[in-house]
């Protein structure tokens, strides 16, 4: 971590955990595992408490379904040991992409790239 990335989480809630989780997990936190984001996933002594320690922006659709399922005990399973069963029609996690240039935007949006007038109804002219 460098200078002014440490500089920086040290300030900011949203890179990374802020300084007294970090100092919780660094006193009471066993590491579970790890997802392919590079985000660490901790439980304390007693299980009573699990959280994650994001790997840069805290975005909470950053974490994986499976990932989630544990941390919100809809299993007790750790995916790093035991990997859910996958489909093979289901898609890979994709982070929650609103308000960037990458979202979604229908046909006819005003974001589409390139959009014509509408033509889908006709302006009302007063006589």
């Amino acid at each position: 971590m460098g200078i002014l990335s440490g500089i920086n989480s040290l300030f900011t809630w949203w890179n990374g955990g802020t300084l007294n989780t970090r100092l919780y997990t660094n006193r009471k936190g066993i590491k579970v595992g790890e997802d392919d984001q590079g985000n660490t996933y901790y439980h304390n002594k007693d299980d009573s408490k699990r959280w994650v320690m994001f790997n840069g922006e805290a975005e909470a659709s950053r974490v994986s379904a499976d990932w989630h399922g544990w941390l919100h005990r809809t299993f007790d399973e750790i995916p790093s040991e035991k990997p859910l069963a996958h489909k093979p029609w289901e898609k890979p996690h994709q982070e929650n992409l609103t308000g960037t240039a990458l979202a979604y935007a229908p046909a006819g949006s005003l974001r589409q790239a390139g959009t014509k007038e509408r033509q889908d109804y006709e302006a009302w002219v007063p006589e």
